[in-house]
């Protein structure tokens, strides 16, 4: 398989991540007017220093115990600003932002999509350059190119390295004498024993269309390989190959081992159905972890990569969200200021133990073994995040075409075949090597 390497500087990155862990408020409590001016007396910092209110905006929901964590240790170091961390739900986080950054009421702070969303952001001028931030150079050019526009600068700093795979609980899985499967047989195998036991073998949802396109991440390289990609890239194969229809019918053949009631459920319903060890395997990210850990502390957890026809097993990777400056901010400089924090290793190494994640920061390290894990199969076995790294653009993005397909194929109103000719023409009508 062709792996998602980063140069070797990138390589640092996660070899000194070693140990850390897709495709959901802290700080100050006055209220923020548009842009992140305090609703009221802007003074009364130490020393009469003008003190400012920032407006932060994620769609990490999860994330705001931990944000409350990083952004008080910020604030002890620079007393006159204050940030308020709002997350709303990834699913309507796209939406709630492009009309707050349209009507110039965006947030001072907005966590960035990766790749070609983020980087619209930056074309149509809503975001500030961040070349002069300090730290930002020492970020590898290939983990900023998730967030460097065609211009050539950079508008975002890398927040973390992500992972997907299959997690499994080992408990299950010993008392019914199964191993990591290392084929797709050895897979269908693992779930039918399951099922045969009446244990639901995937926890799997086809509510929230982002799921299925990060699930097809996973899934897919077991059909394909590095010639593939390779072929894709220069527009000699497309995404009705054989290769690609045959991503899709395995999506398709592992209906019969998701829960009954698949179509209905979402993330906050997968989650719980494997944490509280009702289901043998979880189809998720890195990003994942820490949420099933608070869940249930003791869940017997492991994960493994994606097993493929030649016999090898890949891990499905990309860079994710970074933190960028609204253009329009009335107080970029306090901004500014927080670019620089997340740039630091003092950031890093917070990020890092408060989510369990990889930090995009060089040089940062936790003691967590599935992150390790994790930083040591996307150095060896790492292949990109297809819809994500190379096709999410188009309106729709293709990634949300596939996304709607795969929903249809669920309900049974689509074949694989329709899928992926759906996804083919939104390919078509933007992808450069398809344009040849």
């Amino acid at each position: 398989m062709k792996q998602f390497r980063f140069h070797a500087a990138a390589s640092v990155v996660l070899a000194a991540a070693m140990a850390l862990a897709g495709c959901s408020g802290g700080g100050g409590t006055e209220p923020a007017k548009p842009g992140g001016e305090p609703a009221g007396n802007a003074s009364g910092g130490q020393g009469g220093v003008q003190q400012v209110t920032l407006s932060m905006h994620s769609w990490r929901v999860e994330d705001t115990e931990g944000y409350k964590q990083i952004i008080k240790a910020f604030e002890a170091e620079n007393p006159n600003i204050k940030i308020e961390f709002k997350p709303f739900k990834a699913t309507e986080y796209n939406t709630i932002l492009n009309t707050a950054l349209q009507s110039d009421s965006g947030p001072d702070i907005l966590q960035l999509r990766p790749y070609a969303p983020g980087v619209s952001l930056a074309e149509a001028g809503y975001l500030e350059p961040l070349d002069g931030v300090a730290g930002i150079s020492s970020f590898p050019k290939d983990v900023l190119a998730a967030a460097t526009g065609k211009d050539g600068k950079v508008y975002g700093v890398p927040l973390s390295l992500n992972s997907t795979q299959f997690y499994y609980n080992k408990k299950i899985f010993e008392e019914n004498g199964l191993k990591e499967p290392k084929s797709w047989d050895e897979l269908i195998a693992t779930s039918k024993a399951l099922k045969e036991k009446g244990i639901v073998p995937i926890s799997f949802g086809a509510k929230e269309g982002w799921l299925l396109s990060l699930s097809h991440g996973v899934i897919a390289p077991a059909s394909y390989n590095s010639d593939y990609l390779d072929k894709l890239q220069k527009g000699e194969s497309d995404l009705k190959s054989p290769e690609f229809l045959g991503s899709v019918q395995r999506m398709q053949e592992l209906i019969p081992y998701f829960p009954e009631n698949y179509v209905g459920l979402e993330l906050n319903d997968m989650r719980t159905l494997f944490a509280t060890g009702k289901a043998a395997m979880f189809i998720n990210g890195s990003f994942e972890l820490e949420g099933l850990k608070k869940l249930n502390p003791d869940l017997p957890l492991d994960f493994f990569p994606m097993p493929t026809d030649d016999g090898k097993a890949v891990i499905t990777t990309w860079v994710d969200g970074s933190y960028a400056v609204n253009s329009k901010s009335k107080h970029k400089q306090e901004a500014m200021k927080f670019m620089e924090f997340m740039a630091t290793k003092k950031f890093g190494e917070l990020f890092a133990n408060q989510f369990k994640r990889i930090s995009a920061v060089p040089g940062v390290t936790t003691d967590d073994p599935l992150v390790n894990k994790m930083a040591e199969l996307s150095q060896s076995s790492s292949t990109p995040y297809l819809m994500v790294v190379h096709f999410a653009e188009g309106k729709p993005t293709t990634k949300q075409t596939l996304e709607n397909a795969l929903q249809g194929m669920y309900l049974g109103k689509m074949s694989p075949e329709q899928v992926v000719d759906e996804v083919q023409k939104s390919a078509a009508t933007w992808y450069p090597p398809f344009k040849k």
